[in-house]
C-alpha cells in the first residue's frame, strides 16, 4: 500500500489505517462483537498492508486498547504503529499534566507495550485546563521516551496554534468525508504547516459504503439508529435525499472503475490536500481487507473533478 510521511517529522504510515473505536463496543455501536473476530480483523488489516491502528482510552472503557494490545502481541510490535488518545475529564482521564502522564501509563499497560507511536488529545477540554499546560505534559512524554509523536483530535486552528507555540503538533485527527466537509480548509492549512492529518469518518460511519439506505435498521443503541447523532446528520428527513444523491454519484464512478463505493470514497479522501491517511474501522476480517485495498486506488484528475461535482450535491454537518 502507498505510504506517506505523517507531517514534517513523523513516521511513514499507510494511506489507510484501522480504526478501533467500533472494536471497543459500547453504547455507540450496539452489541459488542466477539473478541476473536476483532483480533482476526486487525490481523487481516495488517496482512493487507495497513501499518497503523488508531484507538483511545475511552473506546469501550479501555476494551479497545486491550484488544489492540492482544492483536499487536500476536502480529508483532515491529509490524504495527499504535496511535491512541487521552480524553478530558469527566469522560476521560483528564488534561491536567499529572492526569495526562497517568493516562499514558494506563494506555501502555492495557496495550502491553513500552511506548506509543502517536499519542493524541482526543477533543478540547472544557473544564478550564489551559491547553498549553496539557501540551507541555504531552511534550514531556516524548522527552521521557514513552511517546514518539504527539497530536490532537477535533481541535480548531486557534488551539493548534497555541500548542505549536509550546511544541510542534505532529498530527491532527478531524472528521472528514464526502458528506462532512467542515474541516476541509483546516486540513489543507495543516498540510501547509507540516502537520499530518489522519481523518476519521471517511465513510460517514458506513453510509458511503453504499450498503446503507434510509430503510436500514441498526442494533438498539447504535448511533446510526433513528434519532442518533449520525442519523440526524445524514439520514434525517430533509437531508437524506442529498446524502443518497452523493452515494449514487459515487456508485456511478465505482461501477465504471469496477471497484466498490467504499473504495472510491476512501480514495477521494486520501487524495484531498493535506490528508495523510484515513481511518477506516471494521470488526470484520473481509471488510478490513477490502478497506485496505482502497489505499492503492489512485484517482486521476478527471475522476477527482467528477467526484467534486458529486460532493457538491451533499451537505456539511
Amino acid at each position: 500500500m502507498r505510504k506517506r510521511r505523517l507531517g514534517s517529522h513523523g513516521p511513514e504510515i499507510s494511506a489507510v489505517g484501522l480504526g478501533a473505536w467500533e472494536a471497543g463496543g459500547g453504547s455507540e455501536w450496539g452489541s459488542a462483537k466477539p473478541d476473536e473476530r476483532i483480533v482476526q480483523a486487525m490481523r487481516a488489516a495488517v496482512d493487507a498492508g495497513i501499518t497503523w491502528v488508531d484507538t483511545a482510552e475511552v473506546y469501550g472503557g479501555g476494551r479497545s486498547e486491550l484488544l489492540v494490545g492482544r492483536a499487536v502481541g500476536e502480529i508483532g510490535r515491529d509490524e504495527v504503529l499504535i496511535f491512541t488518545k487521552v480524553a478530558p475529564a469527566p469522560e476521560g482521564s483528564g488534561f491536567r499534566p499529572d492526569e495526562v502522564h497517568k493516562a499514558c501509563r494506563g494506555s501502555l499497560e492495557r496495550l502491553g507495550v513500552e511506548h506509543l507511536d502517536l499519542y493524541q488529545l482526543h477533543w478540547p477540554d472544557s473544564t478550564g485546563v489551559a491547553v498549553e499546560d496539557t501540551w507541555g505534559a504531552m511534550a514531556e512524554l516524548v522527552e521521557h521516551g514513552l511517546v514518539r509523536y504527539i497530536g490532537v483530535s477535533n481541535f480548531d486552528q486557534d488551539l493548534i496554534e497555541r500548542c505549536e507555540a509550546v511544541r510542534h503538533v505532529d498530527s491532527l485527527q478531524p472528521e472528514f468525508s464526502m458528506l462532512h466537509l467542515e474541516n476541509q480548509d483546516l486540513i489543507a492549512w495543516c498540510g501547509e504547516h507540516g502537520i499530518g492529518t489522519i481523518t476519521y469518518g471517511p465513510l460517514a460511519y458506513g453510509i458511503l459504503s453504499g450498503r446503507i439506505t434510509p430503510d436500514t435498521t441498526f442494533d438498539p443503541g447504535d448511533h446510526r439508529a433513528e434519532g442518533g447523532e449520525v442519523w440526524n446528520a445524514f439520514l434525517r428527513p430533509g437531508v437524506v435525499d442529498e446524502t443518497m444523491a452523493v452515494v449514487e454519484g459515487v456508485r456511478r464512478v465505482a461501477d465504471r472503475l469496477a471497484v466498490s463505493v467504499a473504495d472510491v470514497a476512501i480514495a477521494w479522501n486520501v487524495a484531498q490536500p493535506g490528508v495523510t491517511g484515513a481511518i477506516v474501522g471494521s470488526t470484520d476480517p473481509a471488510h478490513a481487507r477490502r478497506n485496505a485495498a482502497a489505499g492503492d486506488l489512485e484517482l486521476d484528475d478527471e475522476t477527482l473533478a467528477e467526484l467534486d461535482r458529486v460532493v457538491s450535491l451533499g451537505h456539511d454537518v
